[in-house]
């Protein structure tokens, strides 16, 4: 691997890379939430279900997926506005759900 990046090897763009990092920095900051504040107890929220801290984090990186891909389907680049959206719909799904 003389010459290549620490990346490089699977074909991944910093913006990939970012991706990962910050799905990583989610799992973290939550295992922090969780030792620091123990019993992310299930509520029942605007869904309709019965969820936990996990699962609420689960939904809202699930649903930003969906977003990001329907604004590109649909407008294209700059993504700018779905990142806005995204922020939103996690904040109400962790706040309401």
């Amino acid at each position: 691997m003389q010459g290549t990046s620490l990346i490089s090897w699977m074909a991944w763009t910093w913006q990939t890379a970012a991706f990962f990092a910050f799905i990583i920095a989610c799992l973290v900051a939550m295992t922090v939430w969780e030792l620091r504040s123990p019993g992310g107890a299930e509520r029942h929220g605007i869904l309709g279900l019965e969820t936990t801290r996990g699962d609420r984090l689960f939904i809202s990186l699930l649903g930003s997926a969906f977003i990001f891909l329907a604004w590109l389907g649909f407008f294209g680049i700059p993504l700018w506005a779905p990142l806005v959206i995204a922020l939103v719909y996690a904040f109400v799904i962790f706040r309401w759900a």
